[in-house]
């Protein structure tokens, strides 16, 4: 029997509820580590800078900047307040919809 393609199984998971929501989390999870290592890189800060006003680690840091961890509410008020912003949460309708 012939192994699929990545083609393939992209396609037999179309539509798969289960995936596109595990795709949309990847999605929103590197956006988010991408405005706060942008707004880090503005202010100059190192990742261990960010980590000790924040009371995390500095490999958190990493992880988080890079995508690879989707952080809880009370995570993303400490970095607002650590940035001296104002955490903003708003749901917006889809694209289309």
């Amino acid at each position: 029997m012939a192994r699929a393609s990545w083609d393939d199984l992209k396609a037999a998971r179309a539509g798969d509820s289960a995936v596109e929501a595990a795709y949309a989390a990847a999605k929103l999870a590197f956006e988010l580590g991408e405005q706060v290592r942008g707004l880090r890189e503005d202010r100059g800060w190192s990742q261990r800078d960010l980590a000790t006003l924040t009371g995390m680690s500095q490999p958190a840091i990493a992880r988080f900047e890079a995508g690879g961890t989707t952080p809880t509410l009370p995570i993303l008020e400490r970095i607002a307040n650590a940035f001296d912003t104002t955490l903003s949460i708003e749901l917006k309708p889809k694209v289309g919809a």
